[in-house]
């Protein structure tokens, strides 16, 4: 693994919400540090509600990650473009993160820990 990042399990329950509701709970959540940034957490992709989310063109690549797909959030009253990101095929030293999403938050999003 790139020696600026590690992933461990992040511990007890940590939610996601969007416009008001729910789009996930997890006991199973990873935190990803990365080098000055913030940690991120990254929900397994079977603990989110899936019928909120449409996948969009968007792809970014990561040197140590791989490539990232986007999704964005489709709530009441707003569509928060591009607002979560996943690595489906990430590299070898970061593939616990396969089969997760990690969300932007802000402008109505939130993730914490219960």
């Amino acid at each position: 693994m790139a020696d600026h990042i590690t992933i461990r399990t992040a511990p007890g329950t940590w939610t996601v919400r969007a416009g008001g509701a729910v789009l996930g709970e997890s006991t199973a959540a990873l935190e990803l540090s990365e080098g000055s940034y913030a940690p991120v957490i990254y929900f397994p992709r079977d603990d989110i509600a899936m019928a909120f989310l449409d996948r969009t063109d968007k792809s970014t690549h990561c040197p140590h990650k791989g490539d990232a797909s986007y999704y964005s959030v489709v709530t009441k009253s707003a569509t928060l473009a591009d607002a979560v990101w996943s690595y489906e095929a990430p590299k070898e030293d970061v593939a616990r993160i396969k089969d997760h999403l990690a969300f932007y938050t802000g402008d109505g999003i939130t993730v914490e820990k219960i």
